[in-house]
């Protein structure tokens, strides 16, 4: 199923495996949302206070009570959680090594589904990490959280995510996932104000295919 980094009585910190969404999957099929709810006592609180895209893994919060959903949320949409994910990606990414450069942008999705929807603000903070061959290993701290806005950032910048058909990705991947992983979560604890931070393991499949970007020490 997935991993559990931290669990009290308010929160649930997991590690999100690609290909299973976190919330409101097809009739019959997983999410994380549903596979904790069929594992707890009925009537237990789980709530969704923020996702990854079914394609992504990494690290996610769900709340177990209303008031611990409610201050979560508020957290998440005042900016206050740290995010930090990984991604490789390809093309040349437009920075020297190690410098972090600001991004601004106004971004619309590309799914049929959101066709004519307006395009709204992000912001990231990214920079490449290394570099091997025609792939680099980049790093990335949105402080907004659009759906797919840093699949759609690094797309703009002719450097898609590998695996990312949609945005333009050449090289492969596993069906059903890209390779964009939510490697750092900070935020406030609801109830007793402490901040926690929880990190993820790159995914296990990656540690060979992208050996030589994750044989540097991840800073």
């Amino acid at each position: 199923m997935f991993d559990i980094l931290h669990e009290d009585d308010q929160l649930i910190v997991l590690l999100k495996p690609a290909g299973l969404p976190t919330a409101n999957a097809e009739s019959g099929a997983n999410s994380v949302y549903s596979l904790l709810r069929r594992n707890r006592p009925a009537g237990d609180f789980i709530g969704v206070v923020s996702r990854l895209d079914a394609a992504v893994s990494g690290v996610l919060v769900m709340a177990k009570t209303r008031a611990a959903a409610a201050d979560l949320s508020r957290q998440f949409r005042d900016r206050l959680v740290e995010k930090m994910y990984g991604a490789v990606v390809e093309g040349r990414f437009p920075a020297p090594l190690g410098q972090w450069m600001d991004w601004h942008d106004i971004i619309a999705r590309h799914e049929p589904e959101a066709q004519g929807q307006p395009g709204r603000p992000a912001h990231v903070q990214a920079r490449v990490v290394k570099r091997a061959g025609e792939i680099s290993l980049v790093e990335l701290k949105p402080s907004t959280g659009r759906r797919h806005q840093l699949r759609l950032q690094l797309s703009q910048r002719r450097c898609p995510i590998v695996g990312d058909r949609l945005y333009g990705a050449r090289i492969p991947l596993v069906k059903g996932q890209i390779a964009l992983h939510a490697r750092k979560l900070a935020l406030v604890h609801p109830l007793n104000g402490k901040r926690l931070e929880w990190e993820a393991a790159w995914p296990a499949d990656w540690q060979a295919r992208f050996s030589l970007l994750l044989g540097t020490r991840y800073r």
